[in-house]
């Protein structure tokens, strides 16, 4: 983490933090794992058993829930969304507000250097492949091949890159 801490950042005693970690202010981490040179902009939640890798860039406003992992060298634009349940409810079967043991989360992974445009929202339980990128505004339902470029509501295949060594 940066040599002084910025005000109102809430940096739960759990949080794994790697080496040269840049937090901006609003931030809120908890029960998660960062990766070394990761940066991370202002008003970014990231949540418990989250997975961060090394160099990923997190842009403003972005909300990273349980059940989600980035591999090295991942960009997350600005206001991108992450879901763990496909059936979110407030309470369980008796009417009482829902605990750990009333849902399961459902784990979302984004592999090595793929990018996340601005105002993307990802449903749980894909897997964005390596070097793909997701158009901004898009709406990611099912699984994005390596090197594959999207973009949409729900987000389409728009063409192929090369892939990276």
């Amino acid at each position: 983490m940066s040599s002084s801490q910025q005000p109102f950042q809430r940096i739960a005693p759990d949080v794994k933090l790697g080496r040269n970690v840049r937090l901006h202010g609003f931030v809120n981490l908890y029960g998660c794992e960062i990766g070394d040179d990761v940066k991370i902009g202002t008003f970014v939640e990231i949540q418990k058993g989250v997975k961060i890798g090394n160099r990923c860039k997190i842009s403003s406003h972005t909300f990273i829930c349980e059940g989600v992992t980035l591999e090295d060298e991942v960009f997350v634009g600005h206001n991108v969304t992450f879901t763990n349940d496909l059936h979110p409810r407030a309470t369980n079967d008796g009417g009482q507000l829902q605990t750990d043991a009333d849902w399961t989360c459902i784990p979302t992974l984004v592999k090595q250097h793929a990018s996340i445009g601005s105002g993307a929202t990802l449903l749980c339980g894909i897997t964005i492949g390596k070097d793909a990128m997701i158009g901004a505004g898009s709406v990611v339902t099912k699984d994005v091949p390596a090197g594959a470029v999207v973009a949409g509501n729900p987000a389409r295949v728009i063409r192929l890159l090369p892939l990276k060594s």
